[in-house]
C-alpha cells in the first residue's frame, strides 16, 4: 500500500500525506523533554500504564526510512537503545549509559505504522544493568534488544 492509499487515520493527514507526529492513540503524550539527537528523530511519545510500566512510540513517517522506503534498522535500533536507558533511570533512579547493546531484527515497519516499545530491567547491581526492550506494530514484534547499562553514580535523581 502506497502512502497515497493510507487513510487519514493510519497517517494523521487527510490529504494522504505522512506528517512526523500525527494522532498518538488515547494516553499517549508528547516527548518534549528529550535530547537533540532524539528530539531531531522524533517525535516521540510516551504513556505511563496503571501498573507503573511505561510505554514510548512514534508514528513511522517518511523521514525515518531506508532508499527502501522501511523505517531504518538504525533508527529502531537507537528507539530501543531510549526504550532501556528508560527502564534503567525508572528502576534504580540512576542515569546508564550504554556499553553493550544487541539487537534482533524481527519484523519491519512502515510509514504510518505506530511503533510503541517497553524495556525491563532484568538485573541491576551496584555498577550496572542489565535490560531487555521490545518494540512492536500492533502486536507483531519488530525488535528485541538486550543491553548491559553502567549506572553513573553521581547522576542520581534528586530525593
Amino acid at each position: 500500500m502506497s502512502t497515497k492509499d493510507r487513510t487519514s487515520d493510519e497517517t494523521g493527514s487527510k490529504d494522504g500525506g505522512v506528517t512526523a507526529g500525527p494522532n498518538p492513540p488515547a494516553g499517549f503524550e508528547e516527548s518534549t523533554n528529550r535530547g537533540p539527537f532524539t528530539t531531531h528523530n522524533g517525535p516521540f511519545f510516551h504513556k505511563i500504564n496503571e501498573d507503573g510500566s511505561f510505554v514510548h512510540a512514534f508514528r513511522a513517517a517518511e523521514q525515518h526510512c531506508n532508499g527502501m522506503g522501511i523505517v531504518h534498522g538504525g533508527l529502531v535500533t537507537a528507539f530501543a537503545d531510549g526504550l532501556m536507558g528508560t527502564a534503567v533511570w525508572r528502576a534504580t533512579d540512576i542515569v546508564g549509559l550504554t556499553i553493550r547493546l544487541n539487537a534482533d531484527f524481527l519484523s519491519i515497519a512502515k510509514v504510518g505504522d505506530w511503533v510503541e516499545g517497553t524495556a525491563t530491567v532484568t538485573r541491576a547491581t551496584r555498577s550496572v544493568a542489565f535490560v531487555e526492550a521490545s518494540v512492536q506494530v500492533k502486536t507483531r514484534p519488530i525488535l528485541h534488544a538486550t543491553g548491559v547499562f553502567k549506572l553513573m553514580g553521581r547522576h542520581q535523581k534528586a530525593r
